[in-house]
């Protein structure tokens, strides 16, 4: 059974949980960060963070650490730290020296830095630098060719995914020597000095890159284009599968297992692919949209061009025709609510109609029964 939770009418950009799903941070898209409370079935609005001059972009939560970072238009970066005084959040500003607008954010698994990306044709690996008492930043920026619109963490804590509108996804060393030891050899090289491109796979037929995403071994990489084709680069590269949907373009990606995908986008549902010989179509999670309702949306639209070409205005029942999803408007971000070991049992979806559903993933329709969830 879904959770369906509205903050208003305003489109939800990004969002991030905390540690035990208690608080919830998210902007609604302007220049603030809102941090909300649980309070039984509902959440309770505790502080704002308003810190930015301009758009937030992106939040990311250490759940381990309980720090908060964002990003924005502004070109600035804020590590948030809650007190514990008067449990209030405090800023302490990340120096990463860019020119364009800060476009996504992630904690590394570890949390000892976090990865931001950029319109400034860069990604910004930040850490503390204890001497100083600031966060610091180091950038990637060869051979990213245009702005970075998002980003991933492999589990080791070193590598790190990109997608750009370059039509590239590119995964890059991101080892700090001054911060962490040597890490182990994977699929992707041995060798991971600072900035080292590790593999590189560019759609040029599809579009810009929207999102990409490890999965929970690091062995495999996803990516969607707004060419609406989801592919998945596995063991290093040496297998590359790909699929062109019927859907619209899809905006984030996260893996439920080793082999299940999941979806979401301008589509406004959460859509399952299986990773087998091949990325196979599995159906929806939102029940509601199983049926014939691609057909009714379909017709709708025709009606309202046809009205349109003919008398040059729409009639008001066509407008106001309401999606037949549990979303009424794109779903901007996937986050995982619940993990069962490496594998995600509830995911939430956040979207540009104001609303938060939380999915179930042991409880998927009958037809997909034939995909086990682990």
């Amino acid at each position: 059974m879904e959770e369906i939770h509205r903050f208003g009418y305003e489109p939800i950009t990004c969002h991030a949980w905390n540690g035990d799903r208690s608080q919830l941070a998210l902007s609604l898209n302007n220049n603030e960060t809102i941090i909300y409370n649980k309070q039984g079935r509902g959440w309770e609005r505790s502080q704002t963070l308003g810190e930015h001059s301009d758009r937030v972009t992106g939040i990311d939560w250490a759940p381990r650490t309980n720090r908060i970072v964002t990003c924005g238009a502004d070109r600035n970066a804020y590590v948030w730290t809650q007190s514990t005084s008067d449990g209030r959040w405090r800023p302490a500003l990340v120096l990463l020296r860019i020119n364009r607008a800060a476009t996504t954010v992630r904690w590394s698994p570890a949390e000892n830095k976090f990865a931001i990306g950029s319109g400034a044709r860069c990604v910004c690996i930040c850490y503390y630098e204890p001497d100083n008492d600031w966060w610091v930043a180091k950038h990637i920026k060869k051979p990213i060719k245009s702005t970075v619109t998002s980003i991933d963490w492999h589990p080791n804590n070193t590598l790190i995914a990109t997608g750009s509108s370059d039509f590239c996804i590119r995964i890059f060393s991101a080892f700090v020597k001054d911060i962490e030891s040597k890490p182990d050899p994977t699929v992707w090289g041995a060798k991971m000095p600072f900035a080292q491109l590790m593999y590189e796979e560019c759609e040029r037929g599809s579009g810009w890159i929207h999102a990409v995403a490890f999965s929970p071994s690091g062995d495999r990489v996803a990516w969607s284009c707004h060419g609406s084709l989801i592919a998945v680069a596995d063991r290093g590269g040496s297998h590359v599968y790909r699929i062109t949907t019927q859907c619209l373009p899809f905006l984030s990606l996260l893996w439920a297992t080793e082999s299940a995908l999941l979806a979401a986008g301008h589509d406004c549902k959460p859509i399952l692919y299986q990773l087998s010989q091949s990325l196979i179509y599995k159906g929806s999670l939102d029940d509601t949209v199983n049926g014939d309702v691609s057909d009714e949306s379909t017709t709708s639209a025709m009606k309202m061009f046809r009205q349109l070409d003919r008398r040059g205005s729409v009639n008001v029942s066509v407008l106001n025709a309401s999606v037949s999803t549990h979303h009424q408007n794109s779903i901007n971000q996937l986050a995982p609510f619940h993990r069962d070991g490496s594998n995600v049992s509830r995911v939430a979806t956040a979207g540009s109609d104001g609303l938060i559903i939380i999915w179930n993933l042991n409880c998927l329709p009958n037809m997909m029964r034939n995909m086990e969830i682990h």
